[in-house]
């Protein structure tokens, strides 16, 4: 695999972003979208798993703005940090950024122009908000957060969507999963998942609340359909 470091324009400024991808093209693309931590030792490492099953991955910093670069882990003061850059994030801008990731992505080498993201916790939510604003060809989301105070935009999906839910989320109430698995329901380009037993992260390798059987399953589906969805036969 080929990794590098891309500069990408966005309208107020550039920021940076990982990009790995097979050795050998074309290729589609995928946006990884990072969780409250950056550009983190997680987020390369699920890149780099991507990028082995024949996917152009591309994870950009969404925290320029306010801490260009910064890489933090689930613990101790870095999470403290971490819910302050969160509090501080502006999803709209996010989304904005993120859609010009994916141009920049159908730009580079190799390429075949098919394109998707795939989102975890703060990523999660913009995923979501993906599938309503950009043009994307499907989008995965892994327990986003916040997602229900979008559901007014649902209908506005164009393109396929995938939604992993954990049922004991600590930072989604019962309430609010209950109105997305509604939501879902009601559009034919919508799935959504819901994983027993388990909370918010479970598929983070290493961190505390990590369930290796349900982080399976859910990346199962999440390689069956992006291979489905892509036609990347090695998805």
């Amino acid at each position: 695999m080929n990794s590098q470091e891309i500069s990408i324009q966005a309208k107020d400024g550039s920021f940076n972003a990982y990009v790995v991808g097979p050795d050998e093209g074309p290729a589609p693309g995928l946006v990884v979208i990072q969780e409250i931590f950056g550009i983190n030792s997680v987020m390369r490492s699920i890149a780099d798993s991507f990028a082995a099953m024949g996917y152009i991955t591309v994870v950009p910093d969404l925290f320029w703005r306010q801490a260009p670069g910064i890489q933090l882990t689930d613990t101790g003061a870095d999470l403290e940090r971490a819910y302050e850059l969160y509090g501080s994030f502006n999803e709209d801008t996010g989304v904005e950024d993120l859609i010009a990731t994916l141009g920049a992505l159908k730009n580079l080498d190799g390429c075949n122009g098919k394109v998707a993201t795939v989102g975890y916790c703060l990523g999660g939510k913009l995923a979501y908000l993906m599938a309503t604003r950009s043009d994307a060809d499907c989008n995965v989301s892994y327990y986003g957060v916040g997602v229900e105070k979008n559901l007014d935009e649902i209908d506005k999906v164009r393109h396929p969507l995938l939604m992993h839910l954990a049922e004991e989320d600590e930072l989604v109430t019962p309430e609010a999963r209950a109105q997305i698995v509604a939501a879902a329901a009601e559009s034919v380009l919508v799935n959504s998942y819901t994983y027993p037993e388990v909370g918010h992260a479970f598929a983070r390798a290493g961190g505390s609340t990590y369930r290796p059987e349900a982080a399976e399953l859910a990346n199962d589906r999440t390689r069956v359909f992006l291979s489905l969805q892509l036609g990347n036969l090695r998805g």
